[in-house]
């Protein structure tokens, strides 16, 4: 009975499978015209990158053959010297470790205050002054455009070769990246408390205290914790530029070809990523109520 009550006219079925037929080769002429236009724009954008297919095919083999450079000798009879020979400086690449770890953290605890002031005057559901809104979005725009090792370059032509270029740099980049990411989480919350403590004779402030922060203050936790994450990251190359940290000596043994050097740094780079990566992501769970699930 249902077979039956689900068959339709000849005429009809040919019509919508017509109809359906059609519609599959629409989406098919689209689906090749849009791999035709991607053809086209990777080749354009070959052409003005001086893409050099030829030589890079000739040249292939070199990163191969620097990665395998990058291995130290190491034998089982005598692993234990030649593990120490690899990380001879490690002592003194774990300061400059140190180093690294303290311009991220310095850089970002600036940069998430900066953003959480201006935060709220970049929210248009808190602030209705559209002329402050626009200062305060154009000021985060700016901040986050501008990479953080051409705010380096800026900030060691300026201050010198060191830590506090790097510092700054982080600082000015967290604040943008994370000021446009705290607005949009002010900008999603339930107003209806921040409507009650204005009737109850609030001002901005204490309404922000009591109506806002409670809503907002586990997001912005995990943001922050995942930009550290980033800027440490980070922090490992503003070296390259003279901004502190093991990037300096990174960038010296790479120009150098201190192959064992440039590994032996690489490894606790990323050893120590991955350290405060699993914490964060800890932390971060914990925060947004997954702490007892996993």
């Amino acid at each position: 009975m249902t077979a039956n009550a689900l068959r339709l006219p000849p005429e009809q079925a040919a019509h919508l499978l017509g109809h359906y037929r059609a519609g599959v080769a629409a989406k098919r002429r689209r689906l090749v015209l849009g791999m035709v236009v991607l053809a086209i724009a990777v080749v354009l954008a070959g052409i003005g990158g001086e893409v050099d297919i030829p030589k890079f095919l000739a040249n292939s083999h070199r990163l191969p053959a620097y990665v395998w450079n990058l291995a130290p000798p190491l034998s089982w009879a005598n692993l234990g010297n030649d593990i120490a020979e690899w990380f001879w400086n490690f002592d003194g690449w774990l300061l400059l470790l140190g180093d690294t770890l303290l311009i991220a953290y310095l850089g970002t605890l600036l940069g998430v205050g900066g953003a959480f002031v201006l935060c709220f005057a970049a929210s248009a559901n808190l602030e209705r002054r559209p002329w402050i809104r626009f200062v305060a979005r154009r000021l985060l725009e700016f901040c986050r455009t501008v990479p953080e090792l051409v705010f380096a370059l800026l900030f060691v032509m300026a201050f010198g070769l060191g830590a506090l270029p790097g510092f700054l740099a982080l600082a000015i980049h967290t604040m943008g990246a994370l000021g446009k990411l705290f607005a949009e989480v002010v900008e999603n919350i339930d107003m209806k408390p921040v409507e009650g403590t204005i009737a109850a004779g609030a001002g901005r402030l204490v309404s922000i205290r009591f109506a806002v922060l409670p809503q907002v203050l586990s997001n912005f936790a995990s943001y922050a914790l995942l930009r550290f994450e980033i800027n440490v990251r980070s922090a490992a190359v503003m070296g390259f530029v003279g901004a502190g940290g093991i990037g300096s000596d990174l960038m010296v043994a790479i120009r150098k070809f201190y192959y064992t050097d440039v590994s032996a740094m690489l490894i606790m780079i990323i050893a120590t990523v991955m350290v405060i990566d699993l914490l964060t992501e800890q932390l971060r769970h914990r925060l947004i109520g997954l702490g007892d699930r996993t």
